[in-house]
């Protein structure tokens, strides 16, 4: 291999599997392992796309010397100690969100990141979505003006998912909305209050401990006058999917359209009042991308898969997110979000669960997640 070129081991072939052939045309990245521990899927996977290196072990897929990294798409609880394992057998981490479900682990891989000189990066869609893109752009342009205001939310109807959804607190998968509100400004979150509303039926509640059906949540921006609003459900609320994000400026607002596949909102200041709200259509961004990549911005290989009937194929962000980790691996420059930047998003997340356990009281984000 050149001295430009990488060597990938996907971990987890659910919705890992959609990365393989990004991979494969990568021109700095090759796609060199596959992980799953069944080993029939992990065949199948392998003869579909022509990967001859294949573990059912992580282990092994750790102990072989030829890999430089790992992209991790395991359930949640695997998150952490996988991000760690690797890091400590030398390898670089890409991992999907979230980085953990503690404050303890998320501090672990950041210190274990520092150690180590490796890079890690949590894979959230959002900030690499057309629509993420779109804004950061006038945002960057000044056309958006001063930002005011940010709001996002997640509602998802996690029933027909994998059991271990059941166990999950809502707020301690937020990344997709936490991370556009703190993203656009780069931002960290300085402190949180949360509030719980609602209740879940009695299952949930003793499978994830969380009685609340929704957690709204109010973020204070660091070293900022701007503030912002998310809010999150699993279960027992009636809603269709919806990743959004809506950003109030002096001279522009983005407001996120309110049904899938209706078009987004532009406000524009200071028009007659008729004229004021603009429905667009969001552009492509795969110019972003090296051309071997672009169509995988529009083109998804399992369109059945529930991650992408609800999060509408994730905005396209795919192909990017692989390409920004293989570019600060090659580059040797800190990926975006680094491994601080990831554990100040999901330890927002975190701190309000923490906060609406207590009634809405004030909790800050750990030091660590502000450096």
């Amino acid at each position: 291999m050149s001295k430009d070129t990488v060597n990938v081991a996907i971990v987890g072939l659910g919705f890992g599997a959609e990365f393989i052939p990004i991979y494969q045309k990568h021109p700095h990245a090759n796609m060199y392992a596959i992980s799953r521990r069944n080993e029939a899927e992990l065949a199948k996977v392998g003869d579909h796309f022509g990967i001859d290196q294949r573990y059912t072990k992580y282990e092994d897929v750790l102990a072989d010397p030829d890999v430089d990294f790992v992209h991790i798409n395991s359930p949640i609880p695997d998150h952490a100690w996988m991000s760690l394992e690797a890091l400590k057998a030398g390898k670089h981490v890409m991992c999907t969100v979230p980085m953990a479900t503690t404050i303890e682990d998320c501090e672990k891989i950041c210190q274990t990141v520092e150690e180590t000189g490796l890079k890690y990066m949590m894979a959230e869609t959002v900030v690499y979505s057309r629509e993420f893109l779109f804004i950061k752009d006038l945002y960057e342009k000044g056309e958006l003006g001063k930002i005011q205001y940010m709001q996002a939310s997640h509602p998802q109807d996690m029933d027909g998912w994998p059991e271990y959804w059941e166990r999950m607190i809502p707020m301690h998968y937020a990344t997709h909305v936490v991370s556009p509100v703190l993203g656009l400004m780069d931002s960290r979150a300085e402190y949180v209050s949360c509030l719980g509303s609602g209740a879940v039926r009695d299952d949930i509640r003793q499978k994830s401990g969380n009685p609340f059906a929704v957690e709204s949540c109010h973020i204070k921006i660091a070293d900022s006058d701007v503030g912002a609003h998310i809010w999150r459900f699993l279960y027992d609320t009636a809603r269709q999917y919806r990743e959004s994000f809506d950003v109030y400026g002096t001279k522009k607002t983005f407001e996120w359209s309110l049904v899938e596949g209706e078009p987004h909102v532009l406000h524009t200041a200071k028009k007659p009042e008729n004229e004021i709200a603009e429905r667009i259509e969001v552009p492509d961004f795969a110019h972003l991308l090296p051309e071997e990549i672009r169509e995988f911005t529009q083109t998804i290989q399992d369109a059945e898969h529930l991650s992408f009937i609800q999060g509408a194929g994730h905005g396209g962000s795919h192909p990017h997110l692989v390409n920004e980790f293989v570019s600060s691996i090659v580059e040797d420059r800190d990926p975006w979000p680094n491994a601080v930047q990831s554990a100040n998003w999901t330890c927002v997340g975190i701190c309000a669960h923490e906060s609406a356990e207590k009634g809405g009281e004030i909790v800050r984000l750990p030091e660590f997640t502000l450096k």
